[in-house]
């Protein structure tokens, strides 16, 4: 059997040689070798403990994949936390276990670790552990940002995008989802060119009611 022309029919379509290497993928016309992360079959983040910052640093374009998602898992929990977060009214205390009493009108606190009595209308304070607070209708800050090269041939055509759980594009930097959900985050190269990217996420920097976020636009839609 002489099967000449199949293969000069491949050579045509894929090039005459079987390097499949990202970077020649250009020059031996073989672009559909290039496989990346779609909005419909993501990269996957897990997220579980707030604030949190990740960050993520590749390439995309001609010679790979033109884009880049990734589909982030929020499910928070409440009993544990990086930081303090507050409820309304309130502001949280920090408390050095190893400070020396240097003031002479005031003495140092002891703490036992557990409530006692009542003494002379004063009540003994409860510590807690940073947890959450029991907000109503709650919501958490989604941030993502574009780390730039500065230089403008490649910073112009290189996209950073939040997009919602329904895979809607989201028009801001800033969003804010429930502490048990998912939203994506998209790289998109605009140009005929391998870009290099560089981005930040940071999850939780803010837990608020929904009440209490002034810009309704940036809640993700259908939350």
């Amino acid at each position: 059997m002489n099967v000449t022309q199949e293969i000069q029919k491949n050579h045509i379509v894929y090039g005459a040689s079987d390097y499949t290497a990202p970077g020649g993928l250009a020059a031996s016309k073989s672009l559909n070798y290039a496989n990346g992360p779609t909005i419909t079959n993501p990269d996957r983040a897990t997220v579980s403990v707030i604030p949190y910052t990740f960050r993520y640093a590749d390439s995309v374009g001609l010679f790979g994949a033109e884009n880049y998602f990734v589909r982030v898992e929020l499910d928070i929990i409440s009993e544990v936390t990086k930081a303090c977060f507050a409820e309304d009214g309130w502001e949280c205390a920090m408390i050095d276990y190893n400070y020396i009493d240097k003031d002479p009108n005031y003495n140092a606190a002891q703490i036992e670790g557990k409530l006692g009595p009542t003494v002379n209308t004063y009540e003994s304070a409860n510590l807690l552990v940073d947890t959450l607070p029991g907000l109503p209708d709650a919501y958490l800050s989604i941030d993502v940002s574009n780390i730039k090269t500065n230089n403008r041939f490649i910073d112009d055509w290189l996209d950073v995008r939040l997009y919602t759980d329904k895979r809607e594009e989201h028009p801001f930097e800033t969003m804010y989802v429930r502490p048990r959900s998912f939203f994506y985050i998209g790289v998109h190269a605009r140009n005929t060119k391998r870009l290099p990217y560089d981005l930040r996420c940071e999850v939780g920097q803010e837990y608020r009611s929904y009440e209490s976020i002034a810009d309704k636009q940036l809640i993700m839609k259908g939350q």
